[in-house]
């Protein structure tokens, strides 16, 4: 296997996983949040989400986002399905993109955000756009339990 393949699966695998916890999430609670400074669910089903492009917009530039503006922006909430279906050309694109890839690029594209002191091989820095969504998912499982609903099995 190749690394984009790699990466893409690892993607992949991720999101599907993600995708199963978020569909165990009443709609009912998609506005709860355990404190007034948290997300609420559907708060961060699309941060993880806009994130992924966002981060596709930097690995694109090579560098940060400066004066981007996100199509979230002023996107109201509604539902989950809205924001996966929302969200579904932008992922397409960012998968595309990666599978573009040679081999060699993962070692030497590097990837520069000066607004947070980084600079990452391309690599490195697509195995942080996947572990952003872990934490998340984490997070998700902790409110999930807070709020003692059923835990999907995504650990199959």
């Amino acid at each position: 296997m190749i690394p984009s393949e790699i990466i893409i699966i690892n993607l992949e695998e991720i999101r599907r996983r993600s995708i199963k916890l978020w569909k165990g999430i009443p709609p009912e609670n998609y506005f709860w949040q355990p404190d007034i400074n948290a997300m609420n669910f559907l708060e961060m089903v699309r941060h993880v989400l806009e994130g992924e492009h966002l981060f596709h917009i930097i690995v694109k530039n090579r560098k940060d986002l400066d004066d981007y503006i996100s199509p979230w922006t002023n996107l109201p909430y509604t539902d989950l399905q809205a924001e996966l279906e929302f969200a579904e050309p932008f992922r397409v694109a960012f998968l595309k993109e990666i599978r573009e890839f040679n081999p060699i690029d993962f070692s030497t594209i590097e990837i520069i955000r000066s607004e947070k002191g980084q600079q990452r091989q391309l690599g490195d820095y697509l195995q942080r756009v996947a572990y952003h969504e872990t934490v998340h998912t984490g997070q998700m499982l902790s409110y999930m339990r807070t709020l003692r609903l059923e835990i999907p099995q995504i650990w199959d």
